[in-house]
């Protein structure tokens, strides 16, 4: 499992209490100057650029491997078949993303997109188990330069009410690539061959484009 330094070098400070201070110090000038109003906008303004924030992320050059779509914490890991199927068995880690998190998504894996499929449905707690089959969602499915099958899902959650995906089938894409993003707490579900070994725990925070979920059992 990896720590601190998923690619050779350590992580930066979280950025969050860094731009508390600066929303601090703008609210209290605000308020100094043009009263609780302007400073009430102030807030809503710096919470929508938080949330779009898009930092750039660094892939482990490390081959046959998964990498994290998405920011936030290890919700699930479950042994399922694959979205849609039946039969063999496939790893599901899910990664739920609070308000707080980055919500740019990125390619778990390099390869050719060949399914891209948007299911409308209702937006129930995206941390729960059953909003992955209840909510509104989006599927990518995607083979590697083996032939491998890998899926991801983006998952709306209570308050996200809009899925972004720029990917279309036939679509090349590299491991690390941006690929689209989901308004607000949500959830991303990656699902990878049984012959790979899961290398998070439940609990665990991971980053998107970065950290490894999974490494193929040579």
């Amino acid at each position: 499992m990896l720590g601190d330094t998923d690619i050779g070098r350590p992580r930066p400070r979280p950025i969050i209490g860094r731009i508390a201070g600066a929303i601090g110090i703008a609210v209290e000038g605000a308020m100094l100057s043009f009263g609780l109003a302007a400073a009430g906008v102030i807030l809503i303004l710096l919470g929508i650029a938080l949330f779009f924030r898009d930092p750039d992320r660094f892939p482990a050059k490390t081959e046959n491997v998964v990498i994290s779509g998405a920011d936030g914490k290890i919700t699930d890991i479950a042994e399922v078949p694959f979205p849609g199927g039946e039969g063999q068995l496939y790893h599901r880690v899910s990664v739920f993303m609070s308000p707080l998190n980055v919500h740019v998504n990125r390619a778990p894996v390099g390869g050719v997109v060949t399914l891209v499929e948007h299911t409308a449905g209702e937006f129930r707690a995206a941390f729960r188990d059953e909003a992955s089959e209840h909510n509104e969602r989006n599927m990518i499915a995607m083979t590697d330069a083996q032939g491998r099958i890998f899926a991801m899902i983006q998952v709306a959650g209570y308050l996200a009410r809009r899925i972004v995906c720029r990917l279309r089938p036939h679509d090349r894409i590299q491991t690390g690539q941006r690929i689209g993003l989901i308004m607000f707490g949500s959830r991303v579900d990656h699902f990878f061959p049984s012959e790979y070994r899961v290398t998070v725990a439940p609990g665990q925070r991971v980053r998107a484009g970065e950290t490894i979920i999974g490494a193929f059992e040579q």
